[in-house]
């Protein structure tokens, strides 16, 4: 690897963080994963993955890493959610817990488990803007979706139906979907292209 290689951490309190490891390693990217914020404080970009929202609140607090995510979130560090990730970087939630909090940095309004239970994941293509090379296979699980965004919220990806699924604001990155589980890391690619025009 070059010296160009970015640093990127993965969230590994809980959800896919192997798959997400794998994923950046493939995609270029010096991959590790972070759950305390010494780790935190030598990584250039960061995965939030996707698991349980609530949980991830609650445990990113318990190994004091809530206030110093937060903190690099507000200084520019590319952060790129999946599936609960994304939840994790919306400034407000719709269906979730009282008590839930989040790191917060995306200007939208996410709704929890929009599509339904988990007998109701799916599968299906989705054109992302900035990834070339046809759709990617969006995998949902759980998923939540973008209910509303603020004026400085790209959209980047819509189902047919209008709903969206991908989005970016500055140095975060947020999709409803899971591509670490799909062998195509091309979002992982553009997100370890972000890390690096942001060092």
């Amino acid at each position: 690897m070059s010296s160009s290689t970015p640093t990127i951490g993965v969230l590994a309190l809980q959800g896919d963080v192997r798959e997400h490891l794998v994923a950046l390693a493939e995609a270029d990217a010096l991959a590790r994963p972070v759950r305390r914020p010494g780790e935190l404080a030598e990584v250039d970009g960061l995965v939030v993955p996707g698991g349980e929202s609530t949980t991830m609140s609650k445990l990113a607090t318990l190994f004091g890493l809530m206030e110093p995510l937060r903190d690099r979130i507000r200084d520019g560090l590319p952060v790129y959610g999946t599936c609960a990730g994304m939840i994790m970087l919306a400034d407000k939630i719709l269906d979730g817990r009282d008590d839930q909090e989040t790191f917060g940095g995306i200007d939208m309004i996410v709704r929890r488990n929009a599509f339904g239970r988990q007998n109701e994941s799916f599968e299906t293509g989705v054109e992302v803007e900035g990834v070339e090379g046809g759709p990617v296979e969006g995998v949902f699980i759980r998923a939540p979706w973008v209910e509303s965004t603020g004026s400085e919220v790209a959209t980047l990806a819509r189902l047919d139906d209008g709903t969206i699924v991908a989005v970016r604001q500055g140095n975060l990155l947020a999709t409803s979907f899971h591509p670490e589980l799909t062998g195509d890391h091309r979002v992982h690619r553009y997100f370890v292209d972000m890390v690096r025009a942001a060092r």
